[in-house]
């Protein structure tokens, strides 16, 4: 495991170089990204600049887009919510391929989950489970994550996804964050704005 750990660390570090230069949208560095992209997916690792500096070279250079890749990138990012960087990497996609299968599916659960909408998040991966093959840690990432503000829950008792390890772990949230319970079985969220923090990225590239 630290083998694999010192590996990605070492993959990180190159790549964090690369992003640092010109060749920073140089098409010809997109393989190394796409295999950093992968590796992030296999080993439950997040790098939101390298993720975002692929999505730009494939605006820069449409012939070389990648569904994959580009999927991969969306489902690391839902895993990051409530910050914004599945709303980032979704602005620097082109419609064309927003519409395309499985982008499309993946936006569509990305809009259930910012509109806290998770019985039916649920649901629809369960339905859906070939999206997040091969996304290590997806779905733990996920429920890390869930909090946003001022939402109910649906009705936790109602059949759901995980069934009763889900109950389980509505059970457990709630006592980590305080969420109340009214009489109709209805989960009150409480406001968790300290969690949702602006993301500037500022791009800064050496010339030497």
């Amino acid at each position: 495991m630290d083998q694999m750990s010192s590996s990605f660390d070492q993959m990180r570090a190159n790549v964090g170089k690369l992003l640092r230069g010109i060749d920073r949208y140089n098409p010809e560095n997109l393989p190394t990204l796409e295999r950093y992209v992968e590796t992030q997916a296999k080993e439950n690792a997040y790098d939101l600049e390298a993720n975002l500096a692929v999505l730009k070279l494939y605006q820069f250079n449409p012939a070389y887009f990648q569904v994959t890749v580009t999927s991969q990138i969306l489902l690391k990012a839902l895993t990051n919510l409530p910050h914004t960087d599945f709303t980032l990497c979704k602005c620097m996609i082109d419609q064309t391929h927003q519409e395309e299968r499985p982008i499309r599916q993946i936006l569509y659960l990305g809009n259930l989950l910012e509109t806290c909408h998770f019985q039916s998040f649920w649901t629809s991966l369960e339905e859906n489970r070939e999206l997040i093959d091969g996304i290590t840690g997806f779905e733990d990432s996920v429920r890390n994550h869930l909090p946003c503000s001022g939402h109910h829950l649906p009705d936790h008792r109602a059949p759901a996804t995980g069934g009763d390890a889900e109950t389980r772990w509505v059970k457990v949230w709630m006592n980590k964050y305080g969420w109340t319970e009214d009489e109709e079985g209805q989960i009150f969220i409480f406001n968790q704005e300290e969690s949702v923090k602006p993301k500037n990225i500022v791009e800064k590239i050496d010339f030497e």
